[in-house]
């Protein structure tokens, strides 16, 4: 699966030029761009997406899957599926980029409690900073984030400052990978 999911990252979500011509959020140019949202909402692509975070997370008793609005939702909705189709239901949920000021007022949305534990993912790491925002701010709601999954790590320090966050931090494709697939090296 992740070999298939590769390719299809390649395809619809990667792309590399010899000079930086892509601007990031942080304003800075890459010679990479990764946007992962045309393969995880294609079928296959979140059909392989799901099985394979869901594979990164089986092994650990939690109620919830989620992360920063809109890169984890799809993410979060694939590995919630899967886990229904493996027998091992774990819940999908979204955390708020700015915090609701109406009803319930609240970070994040899915159904959880106070001490659930949690997983958080993102489609991207670059620098780290929209997974360590939400982890911040599922921790303000008192969720218990017992790991962190990366989909794609672009080996830039994200990872390892996730790491200081959570220490039990993944990253199921890397940018290396990546470009191996496409026949270059970094």
């Amino acid at each position: 699966m992740k070999s298939e999911l590769i390719q299809l990252l390649c395809e619809k979500s990667f792309k590399y030029t010899e000079e930086p011509s892509f601007k990031l959020v942080s304003g800075r140019m890459s010679r990479f761009y990764v946007n992962c949202k045309p393969t995880v909402l294609s079928p296959r692509g979140m059909f392989l997406v799901g099985h394979l975070v869901f594979e990164a997370i089986r092994d650990l008793a939690v109620k919830g899957v989620g992360g920063l609005t809109f890169g984890a939702d799809p993410v979060a909705v694939a590995t919630a599926f899967a886990s229904e189709l493996k027998g091992q239901p774990i819940h999908a949920f979204s955390i708020r980029k700015t915090q609701k000021d109406h009803g319930i007022v609240k970070w994040v949305e899915g159904g959880l409690s106070p001490g659930d534990p949690v997983v958080i993912i993102d489609d991207v790491a670059t620098t780290g900073g929209s997974t360590i925002k939400a982890i911040e701010r599922a921790r303000s709601e008192e969720l218990e984030v017992v790991r962190a999954v990366i989909l794609v790590d672009r080996q830039e320090g994200g990872l390892e400052n996730i790491l200081t966050h959570v220490p039990d931090t993944k990253a199921i494709i890397t940018r290396d990978e990546l470009m191996a697939a496409i026949g270059k090296q970094v």
